[in-house]
């Protein structure tokens, strides 16, 4: 983390030199962590050996695994944002619509998983809306304070451009700024408001050391891709091992035969001969308990599930919550820091008089994480039926996984409420109005 005096200020000299540690940043950590989740590991980039001894190079991608699985879990059912406040949740519902935020948010998850953290940057559009997109850590930082609030005082974000020309933009609290880089960095043009009370950006964390998911275990993984290519290796060497022919001497065409036909037929001494294939100790037991042990300590680890285990698919109920509890657990510390970054979001993006919220208006959005296990909409309805007059309806139909929007779906009862009620008054009166023409025919 970046910090400063909070009664800094932005020039082009310091801008270079912060760039320029981020770049080492980048090149020390984020890239090793972006090329495991792509599959790019030290396997691939260890010396070649000899041509005649088998060199193969296999890899486990156990970091986009473990990552995606857990995201999956984490935020593969989207986050269900609310208010009681009817202007403030239509408005939310149309800013997550606009900027097509479940997907954002899901991105800005497993940049998170990947290298432990992540940004979210605001800005207003070309349209007059407020825009939201996400940024990796390789592209962008944000300069904190050195108060113990840790806060923002820049973001900063960069990126080359079509003609390999560094550019990119940073922001303080009210103003944005653009530069360039053409062997110094300068400023394009003066800064303009942002209107935003504060950094128009937001750090989201994995946890609070920003570490990512598969980082601890990423040097057990770089062993296993080893052990097992070395497995494949000791395949290939006993598919071409060496015959030996002890005792006799074979002419060239007695060598073709045994080549081509598989067969041995020697008319010498037989007590002194030895014909067998020349064999190295077999290491196979050696290699699998290391290969399991590897597997399992990688998941231990990562604290995420191995899903595709063969066991795994038949437990249920408790049995399967005990499963996935180290992973809910983590999933529940990464909830409580999204909730964090989500307070901000919203606290900036409501300071923005293109809003049209009131500045205090995020103070009342609630959060509903529902993670992705496996549902039985039986039991989640017999729950609910059972909380009937015990909670209220919104908590009632909080249990539903089916329910995507606790809010929009209280609208639609109390409209269906509404018809009904309607319809009675209606036939009422219809039974009425027969009752009276029945009455005045008999009278």
């Amino acid at each position: 983390m970046f910090r400063l005096p909070s009664d800094t200020m932005m020039t082009p000299e310091l801008l270079a030199e912060y760039i320029g540690k981020h770049k080492r940043k980048v090149n020390d950590r984020y890239s090793k962590l972006k090329k495991a989740y792509e599959n790019d590991y030290d396997i691939f980039h260890q010396a070649d050996k000899a041509e005649y001894k088998p060199d193969n190079r296999i890899s486990v991608n156990f970091a986009k695994y473990i990552t995606d699985t857990f995201n999956g879990f984490f935020i593969g059912n989207p986050i269900k944002i609310q208010s009681d406040n009817k202007d403030v949740n239509d408005y939310l519902q149309y800013l997550d619509s606009y900027n097509d935020q479940d997907d954002n948010k899901a991105e800005l998850s497993k940049i998170c998983s990947i290298y432990g953290k992540g940004y979210e940057m605001y800005y207003v559009d070309d349209e007059g809306n407020i825009g939201i997109t996400y940024l990796a850590p390789t592209e962008a930082f944000i300069i904190y304070d050195e108060s113990i609030v840790e806060k923002p005082l820049f973001f900063v974000r960069y990126y080359k451009d079509y003609e390999n020309v560094e550019r990119g933009s940073w922001s303080d609290a009210t103003q944005v700024q653009y530069f360039y880089n053409n062997g110094s960095y300068k400023w394009e043009d003066e800064p303009h408001d942002h209107g935003f009370d504060g950094v128009p950006a937001t750090e989201y964390v994995e946890n609070a050391e920003r570490l990512g998911l598969f980082e601890s275990a990423l040097p057990m993984i770089n062993a296993y891709n080893k052990a097992i290519s070395e497995k494949a290796n000791d395949v290939d060497y006993f598919a071409d091992a060496y015959l030996k022919v002890l005792g006799t001497m074979l002419d060239d065409e007695g060598l073709a035969k045994i080549r081509d036909n598989r067969i041995i037929n020697l008319d010498d001494d037989a007590s002194g001969l030895v014909v067998e294939f020349m064999q190295k100790p077999n290491a196979d037991t050696t290699q699998e308990n290391l290969l399991n042990r590897l597997e399992r300590l990688i998941y231990q680890i990562s604290m995420v599930s191995n899903v595709n285990d063969e066991n795994f698919g038949t437990s249920s109920g408790i049995a399967l919550k005990y499963k996935l509890l180290s992973m809910t657990n983590l999933a529940k510390t990464k909830e409580r820091k999204f909730v964090s970054g989500m307070n901000r979001r919203y606290r900036l993006i409501f300071s923005n008089p293109v809003s049209g919220m009131s500045r205090d208006a995020w103070v009342g959005i609630q959060y509903k994480f529902t993670f992705n296990i496996p549902a039985n909409l039986s039991d989640e309805a017999t729950v609910a039926t059972q909380l009937e007059g015990v909670v209220s309806k919104e908590t009632q139909l909080s249990v539903l996984s089916i329910v995507d929007d606790v809010q929009s779906e209280l609208d639609k009862i109390n409209a269906e409420d509404e018809q009904n009620a309607l319809s009675i008054v209606d036939q009422r009166m219809f039974d009425d109005l027969l009752d009276d023409s029945n009455e005045q025919a008999g009278g």
